[in-house]
């Protein structure tokens, strides 16, 4: 590490959704940071919260039913959970991107 500072840094996120059943705790305390030049992959079991970090990074979860609970999400030092629809429209695909896996394509080379 060269001392730079983190370009997202994900801290004690909390993304939760609220049904009729009770509450499902998608994202419950989830912490990284990407540096500069780094790329990060994320794996893990179907339904583990993946997508739902994801989409919370950029403010794709749809609310009402599901809730940014807590923590924090800090691209270039700026808490992403503070701006606005319109400013995240602005950095959504320019300067943050998601690749999602589908997994029944994932292995052929035509897609």
């Amino acid at each position: 590490m060269n001392g730079e500072s983190p370009l997202l840094e994900i801290e004690d996120l909390q993304t939760w959704f609220y049904t009729d059943d009770g509450v499902g705790k998608a994202v419950d305390g989830v912490s990284y940071s990407i540096q500069p030049g780094e790329t990060l992959g994320v794996v893990g079991e179907s339904g583990c919260g993946k997508s739902v970090t994801a989409m919370s990074i950029l403010q794709l979860v749809p609310t009402p039913p599901g809730k940014y609970v807590g923590g924090e999400i800090r691209f270039r030092g700026e808490n992403l959970l503070e701006r606005s629809e319109k400013q995240m429209r602005e950095i959504r695909g320019k300067e943050i991107a998601v690749l999602f896996q589908e997994p029944m394509t994932s292995l052929n080379p035509v897609f």
